[in-house]
């Protein structure tokens, strides 16, 4: 008796998420899963399409995105799928939507609120987030941040107590048990940056030998970016735990073309020694944070509304200052990159909202003051939340890290709420095809679909995604590659790439012809 699949996709040129060439074949899918692959010839279904001339591949994942909040929006999935997206990871960068409760809850909130925008409401654990979690036409998969986990047991302080360590512990091991698929780092942000290499590791104790992958921002991404990467391999080797170096560049010319040959070069030495590491990277020179990145990160003590108030201080403000303009232990942007590659993006103040889109250095100009005076004012107007986009990196660097064997490709997208977004929330998927594959030739599409799919769903332990394999999710995507176009910029961002013809979720339409169909069989991804 012939079987009767319910979905059945003809003739397309199969691209599997392995790396391996393409074939040309079919695709059978019943209940939301892939029931078959090959010539399915004489296979019958209760639907069938059509993909002569189409790519079909497995759904993009984006491992490293912060939609916490964003995915409480109405319309929230529509700019993803746009681009293939139908998996995405977020709590990156040490910054996660729980643990958040007590007297602390505020003043985290304050501190996610320029790169996630703002909660409905706090959440006591991941259990009690994924519970609120509307229906969404995408899956979602969840890092616990290391620095909200921090920040709920002892604030913004550079101190942890035994009693604190105990507590954060405490809280590591319940998002652990809730399901997390791994636990981030923002080494760059208050309070993470209060860390030393051994602290760090005894915070971390409840991953040691447990598998459980560690995501991690490092501690600078400037002069200091080898040793930092040097830190978190040790780290990797003392907790025995998987390593993703999130984001790999670094920043600054002095730096470019220099410091991620060795990165690389240091990975792969590290992989030959027994440590599972491997990076990602985003196909965008700029990237976007919050504005407060470009200050030394110790001044973030006692949590941002303590920092605007000493931004009114004038040797507090001298101190800053002096560390600016000389400092190599930290991230020191404004030095790196210079003021007039370092733009506001948003912020919620109306009398400064003229100033987005416009660089710290026409800001200055605008305002009659030195950068810094400029600097600073805006941060204390602002209560320290404001969002930039800043041109930070080298396309020479960002192809030597696509063409590593071993790296994924990840947006990094951040959702303040208003002012502009950087381009890559609404295009980067098909960025990664249309610049780097097409137009440049630096990945081979093979390649390229493997970096989006397969690799970075191995990183993070998701098993049922990311191939065209039999057994495997149903999350599927038909496009004509020639078709793909990012349209957005960083003048106008909002704009959704064109392109993709067919998205399914669960063997689920979700995108038809181009056009979102509404439905919505997205699912929350446990470890």
């Amino acid at each position: 008796m012939t079987v009767l699949f319910d979905l059945l996709i003809t003739g397309g040129l199969l691209i599997d998420g392995t790396g391996a060439p393409a074939l040309r074949g079919d695709l059978a899918i019943q209940d939301g899963k892939i029931a078959a692959r090959g010539n399915l010839t004489g296979a019958r279904a209760a639907r069938t399409i059509d993909a002569a001339g189409f790519c079909v591949t497995p759904g993009f994942l984006d491992i490293h995105r912060h939609a916490d909040a964003a995915l409480f929006r109405p319309g929230f999935g529509e700019c993803e799928l746009c681009q293939g997206l139908t998996t995405i990871v977020n709590g990156n960068c040490g910054m996660s939507p729980f643990p958040v409760s007590g007297e602390y809850a505020a003043a985290i909130g304050a501190y996610l609120q320029p790169v996630t925008g703002s909660f409905p409401r706090a959440y006591e654990s991941f259990a009690d987030y994924a519970a609120s979690v509307p229906a969404l036409p995408l899956n979602i998969g969840q890092l616990a941040g290391g620095g909200t986990l921090r920040a709920s047991v002892a604030g913004f302080s550079p101190d942890l107590t035994d009693e604190q360590l105990r507590a954060l512990h405490a809280r590591l091991e319940s998002a652990l048990a809730d399901g997390v698929l791994g636990v981030s780092l923002g080494l760059g942000y208050a309070p993470e940056c209060f860390y030393t290499t051994e602290q760090l590791i005894d915070a971390l104790a409840p991953l040691r030998g447990s598998g459980i992958p560690l995501t991690v921002h490092m501690r600078q991404e400037g002069s200091g970016v080898v040793a930092a990467l040097e830190e978190m391999l040790t780290v990797a080797r003392a907790l025995q735990t998987p390593l993703e170096i999130s984001h790999l560049k670094a920043i600054g010319r002095v730096n470019w073309r220099a410091a991620v040959p060795q990165m690389l070069a240091m990975m792969e030495s590290a992989r030959e020694d027994g440590v599972d590491v491997a990076c990602d990277v985003y196909p965008y020179t700029a990237g976007s944070t919050q504005l407060i990145h470009v200050l030394p990160p110790e001044c973030q003590t006692g949590g941002l509304e303590q920092l605007s108030e000493r931004l009114g201080d004038a040797a507090f403000r001298a101190q800053l200052r002096e560390r600016m303009q000389t400092g190599e232990d930290f991230e020191n942007i404004s030095l790196l990159a210079g003021w007039e590659n370092i733009r506001i993006a948003a912020l919620a103040g109306a009398e400064d909202q003229k100033y987005v889109g416009q660089s710290i250095a026409a800001l200055a100009e605008k305002e009659g003051k030195d950068p810094f005076d400029a600097l600073f004012d805006l941060l204390a107007r602002e209560h320290c939340a404001v969002t930039m986009i800043d041109e930070i990196a080298c396309e020479d660097d960002l192809e030597a890290i696509l063409r590593d064997g071993h790296s994924s490709i990840i947006s990094d997208s951040i959702y303040p709420g208003s002012g502009l977004c950087h381009p890559r929330v609404y295009g980067t998927f098909v960025r990664a095809i249309e610049r780097y594959v097409r137009e440049r030739g630096v990945l081979t599409l093979e390649e390229a679909v493997a970096k989006m799919t397969g690799l970075p769903a191995g990183r993070l332990g998701l098993r049922t995604k990311g191939k065209l394999i039999p057994g495997l999710d149903a999350d599927i995507l038909l496009f004509r590659p020639e078709a793909l176009h990012e349209r957005d910029s960083y003048a106008d961002p909002a704009e959704f790439a064109e392109g993709m013809e067919t998205v399914l979720v669960a063997g689920v339409p979700v995108l038809e012809d181009g056009a979102i169909t509404g439905a919505k069989p997205g699912k929350i991804l446990k470890r």
